[in-house]
């Protein structure tokens, strides 16, 4: 079976659905294939207090609805289902999606995301919305005050306690080496912060708590001599060990960095394929906001728009 499109976008997160939009009221009658996860990683948290327009704050999944409304208010065909397959050596392109169905779109918007590392503990998931977060930028307020333990000793885990560090009571930094991996400026920003302490050579085994995390389960030197088992008490547990993403589907076909973000035109959405554009956290190692995927949405249909016009389709 195969089918046509003037636009497709492979994703449902902030990025997927405001280009979904944009397209929309262009009239390109974009066709959307959601994912795994419908409606993205930000619906894995709770309240989103930082998109703008919400003083008060809106619950996660009803803001992922009400794009998901908005854009089939414009005309997009919003459907459940992965991209599992691409082949961009000759325009239209041509993908596969998970049923087998394979469909021609003269223009592909890859909107697909980053999934957050985790270590694989039980506990992270059973926590999950109640302790457990993969982003302190997303979350952090809601620790105001309290305290907290970040995993990880790269840059990451260094910026992530070191903001948490501006709004909790005490931050617990665990490092399973015995030492950070982190630049020396991120190290010395850590170091220098009385609200943090590192444990180093320490491993993460588990969490507990009844209505949400109270605590979690330490080893420290694992599987040496001295290896001793206790309990940290924390509020908040936040993962800090990377992303991972999604583009292994496009990787023939497009330029990643060593991580396996997709590179673009600086200041565009534009891979080096022509129509074809990224847009969101699978192409931003830096940000990962869903204000800015937003945007950067916005900005990939926009671009997918001109292209058609000016190829005449």
């Amino acid at each position: 079976m195969k089918e046509y499109t003037r636009c497709l976008i492979v994703g449902s997160g902030p990025a997927g659905y405001t280009a979904a939009i944009y397209a929309g009221r262009a009239n390109l009658k974009p066709l959307l294939y959601c994912g795994m996860l419908q409606g993205g990683q930000l619906t894995q948290t709770t309240i989103v207090e930082n998109f703008p327009g919400y003083p008060e704050g809106v619950d996660a999944n009803q803001m992922m609805l009400d794009l998901r409304q908005q854009a089939e208010k414009f005309g997009a065909e919003l459907r459940d289902g992965e991209i599992v397959k691409a082949d961009f050596s000759q325009t239209p392109y041509k993908l596969t999606t998970d049923r087998g169905l394979e469909i021609e779109a003269e223009t592909v918007i890859i909107a697909t995301g980053a999934s957050a590392k985790y270590l694989g503990l039980p506990d992270e998931e059973k926590y999950k919305g109640m302790g457990v977060s993969a982003c302190a930028t997303c979350d952090g307020f809601f620790y105001r005050k309290k305290v907290v333990a970040v995993v990880g000793g790269g840059d990451t885990a260094c910026e992530e306690a070191t903001y948490l560090a501006g709004l909790c009571k005490k931050v617990y930094l665990i490092v399973r080496k015995p030492y950070l991996r982190a630049s020396e400026i991120m190290q010395k920003r850590v170091m220098d912060n009385p609200k943090i302490e590192i444990l180093f050579e320490h491993n993460a085994v588990g969490l507990y708590g009844n209505n949400g995390v109270e605590g979690v389960h330490l080893v420290e030197h694992k599987g040496e001599a001295n290896e001793r088992c206790y309990d940290l008490r924390v509020e908040g547990f936040f993962l800090a060990i990377g992303h991972k993403p999604n583009s292994d589907v496009f990787q023939k076909w497009v330029d990643t960095d060593a991580v396996g973000y997709i590179m673009t035109v600086p200041g565009t959405t534009q891979t080096r394929m022509p129509g074809v554009y990224a847009a969101g956290d699978v192409a931003d190692p830096n940000y990962r906001q869903a204000v800015v995927a937003a945007a950067s949405g916005c900005k990939a249909a926009l671009e997918a728009e001109r292209y058609l016009s000016k190829i005449g389709k």
